[in-house]
């Protein structure tokens, strides 16, 4: 079970005035930063940590007998089990580093998906996808010749469980988002996951968004495989987490090909080092797996269930502000971390410069998420998504922005 789960049973340390431990914020200090979803800002804990890393003893891993390289193996493998912990999965080995989110899935598809997905075989996804949980699928319909079918959404923006289990027909992989990105939309996911298992369904949820907003025990949900990226849970770029469970990731096939990924090389033949290794050619990206350990201690050393009842209260905030606003629609039913909406008569990039010009950064454009803008008739939305860092001043700040806009567009 992941340790978050157990921190309301320890003392909060949790302090609203958090934006300290963030410089960003001593750099912009007008900054209202609602992005969150987009990529989280990092407190400096996380880049001390990969500063130390290459200013005392950075050396690659795993092959060096030296101390400066065993330091860095100790270090880097610690986070492995520290990630398995967080997220309540039973072994170490089931953790692949990659270098975020959307390589995850790939990685799925190209490894497990090659080796049990034929023609005719049938891959589940939802309206609310991520362009990164729907590219590589169609990649391998073109290849492979599978059926690539869509679980319907409500105009609320969210999905029925009686259309979920209607769908299920010839489904050999479930594969849905824990949270949209675009819109903030839960599924009812643990349902879904148990009602996939009973059928035999393979399951992968991509968690990029999901993680950032409550904590996760794998083991709980019951999924095969979940996928999140660091850069979101406010660790560095460039590293993302692949959970599979070992005895699946035990059957699947390398995704790349290269060194440190083998156990013996001939020009005849390879033989492959047991997973994570096998699905981990070349040298990692050594600190920045570094920052993201930082960055889990950092988010159980605040209480991390603290600091995000202080960012649902932000939220709700903000999305009764926004509500009050005549012309503004909020799109999707979410409860947590974002919101998009559009306003009558601005054009969301025209906003989004707007609120540039009063240091408020959001989100504008389709989010990665072009199939959902579809479905919802809009072009793009505008989207403020909130982190642990925000305060309600923010939302003043947004509100005073969009009056602006509106006045400035005169509707």
């Amino acid at each position: 079970m992941s340790p978050l789960a157990h921190s309301s049973e320890k003392q909060s340390s949790f302090n609203a005035n958090i934006r300290t431990d963030f410089p960003i914020f001593a750099a912009n200090p007008n900054l209202a930063f609602l992005d969150t979803a987009a990529s989280a800002q990092k407190p400096k804990v996380v880049l001390d940590a990969m500063e130390a890393c290459y200013q005392t003893y950075y050396a690659n891993v795993h092959r060096g007998v030296y101390k400066l390289s065993q330091k860095s193996t100790l270090a880097y493998e610690g986070v492995r089990q520290k990630v398995a912990s967080f997220m309540g999965a039973t072994h170490a080995e089931e953790i692949v580093f990659t270098k975020g989110g959307t390589e995850s899935i790939n990685l799925v598809a190209q490894t497990w998906g090659r080796q049990n997905l034929k023609a005719g075989d049938v891959v589940l996804i939802s309206a609310l996808e991520h362009h990164a949980n729907i590219v590589p699928w169609q990649m391998l319909r073109a290849a492979l010749g599978i059926e690539l079918r869509i679980l319907p959404i409500t105009p609320e923006g969210t999905a029925v469980f009686e259309e979920f289990t209607k769908a299920l027909e010839g489904v050999k992989l479930v594969a849905l988002t824990h949270m949209s990105n675009a819109i903030g939309t839960r599924l009812p996911l643990q349902k879904m996951l148990n009602h996939a298992r009973e059928k035999g369904i393979t399951t992968l949820v991509d968690g990029c968004q999901g993680i950032v907003h409550g904590a996760v025990d794998v083991t709980a949900l019951g999924c095969d495989f979940y996928t999140f990226s660091a850069h979101k849970l406010y660790g560095p770029s460039g590293v993302g987490v692949l959970y599979g469970r070992k005895e699946i990731l035990a059957k699947m096939p390398p995704y790349q090909g290269g060194g440190d990924m083998i156990r013996t090389v001939t020009f005849e033949k390879t033989t492959y080092a047991d997973p994570p290794l096998r699905f981990e050619a070349g040298t990692p990206n050594i600190a920045g797996v570094i920052g993201l350990g930082a960055a889990i201690d950092y988010l159980e050393g605040i209480d991390f269930n603290a600091a995000l009842n202080h960012e649902k209260t932000v939220f709700n905030a903000a999305k009764a502000a926004l509500s009050r606003i005549e012309g503004l629609r909020i799109h999707g039913a979410s409860e947590e971390g974002v919101l998009s909406f559009t306003i009558e008569g601005v054009h969301p990039h025209d906003l989004g410069t707007i609120l540039d010009e009063h240091n408020v950064a959001i989100r504008v454009g389709h989010h990665c998420a072009q199939p959902l803008m579809h479905i919802l008739g809009v072009p793009a939305t505008a989207r403020a998504s909130f982190g642990i860092y925000n305060t309600e001043e923010d939302v003043k700040k947004l509100v005073k922005g969009i009056y602006k806009a509106k006045e400035m567009f005169g509707v």
